[in-house]
């Protein structure tokens, strides 16, 4: 049975957007299977799109396809050899052997996320349909790619919504170790894909890593919110004159350090601190101190619009802090990945934050994800990291 929308709903999907809300649906069988394939038909009955189905998400069904065509194994062969297609002409692998090959709705297969991390393949399902077909799209991955090792990183709080359990496993092949060595820009890393963030490692953040390594030179670096150290360990390559690297984790800083070891970087310009980024910085401020440039890349502090003010209040006071712990002409790198906060709510926090902190600021650039993470002109929500660098006047 398909799904009949109520009248006038159908015009997100003239719009090509993949998403249909539960409010937006007049007629539907709540029997069909979590998963399965249906179709998405205008009030008066004539068909709109070909979409997954999913019963316990308030996104009730999202769209595999805008054409009448059948969802099997050759279709999802077909969207893997286009996405691969794609990275083939980025160049990316002149660069890293680390990218993102399958980014979800905007390479048009909704919730599923697929990394390469060298011969490693780190696969994310979110929704109901990318499980559906996960077994299928795996072995097409296999085939598609000569990969023979998939590691399953489907534990993301969203599958809650979607009333899927976590799963973290080996999913293809036969792993000895889930410590992978990557490489980006001549620069070596050390990825847990098991217990990492996300997949493993901020794919996203590539370019910017390697942008900020450009103003790092004989400057007093403060990355907040270091994770396994990719903005430190760029910094430290580019001969920042001292680093400090905080974030709650143990297990990142410790990570963090091997990863100053395998670079030969100068353990003497770098110091690791374990705690609350927002107590350190207030520290900070009390006892003075200042820094030539400042990163600030916190966790998802709004998941969905209905967290955006309390987010705010938070994104407004590191970045309140961090002025005032800038020396004049010193840099600010600070970013969202927050898809309740859009790129101009973004701005207005951090113009505000500037404000409060009474210190005058320009942005210089603004930065986003990297070109494996395109954003599908039809799915803006694809957009979801944010990022400014400001100099302080």
């Amino acid at each position: 049975m398909p799904i009949i929308l109520k009248p006038t709903r159908e015009k997100s999907l003239q719009r090509r957007h993949p998403w249909i809300f539960s409010g937006a649906i007049q007629q539907e069988d709540k029997a069909l299977a979590s998963g399965s394939t249906v179709d998405l038909l205008a009030n008066d009955g004539h068909f709109l799109a070909r979409a997954s189905y999913s019963p316990q998400s308030q996104i009730r069904a999202r769209v595999w396809t805008f054409n009448d065509e059948p969802i099997d194994a050759n279709f999802f062969r077909k969207r893997i050899q286009e996405a691969i297609q794609q990275r083939s002409t980025f160049n990316l692998e002149h660069d890293t052997n680390a990218y993102r090959l399958i980014h979800a709705e905007s390479d048009g297969i909704p919730g599923l996320i697929v990394d390469r991390y060298d011969n490693v393949l780190v696969l994310q399902s979110l929704t109901a349909g990318s499980e559906f077909w996960k077994e299928t799209i795996a072995d097409l991955l296999v085939e598609e790619t000569g990969i023979q090792n998939i590691y399953e990183r489907s534990d993301a709080d969203v599958r809650e919504l979607e009333g899927l359990p976590p799963i973290n496993k080996t999913l293809r092949g036969n792993l000895s170790s889930f410590a992978i060595p990557i490489q980006e820009y001549k620069l070596k890393f050390n990825v847990d894909i098991a217990h990492g963030h996300k997949t493993g490692f901020y794919l996203d953040q590539r370019h910017n890593r390697n942008r900020l390594g450009e103003f790092a030179k004989d400057r007093d670096v403060l990355n907040c919110f270091c994770y396994t150290g990719g903005f430190s360990i760029h910094a430290l390559a580019h001969d920042a004159k001292s680093v400090i690297s905080i974030d709650s984790s143990a297990d990142a800083l410790s990570l963090l350090q091997k990863n100053i070891a395998i670079n030969n970087l100068p353990t003497e310009r770098h110091t690791s601190m374990e705690g609350d980024v927002f107590q350190l910085l207030r520290k900070f401020r009390d006892e003075a101190r200042s820094f030539d440039l400042i990163i600030l890349d916190p966790p998802k502090l709004a998941p969905t619009a209905a967290h955006a003010e309390k987010a705010a209040r938070a994104y407004k006071d590191i970045n309140l802090l961090a002025f005032k712990l800038l020396r004049k002409g010193g840099l600010l790198f600070t970013y969202s990945c927050s898809g309740g906060i859009d790129a101009g709510l973004f701005q207005k926090i951090i113009a505000g934050a500037a404000l409060d902190a009474n210190v005058d600021a320009q942005i210089i650039e603004h930065l986003s994800q990297g070109a494996d993470h395109p954003v599908s002109l039809h799915f803006p929500e694809g957009a979801y990291l944010k990022g400014l660098i400001c100099i302080k006047n």
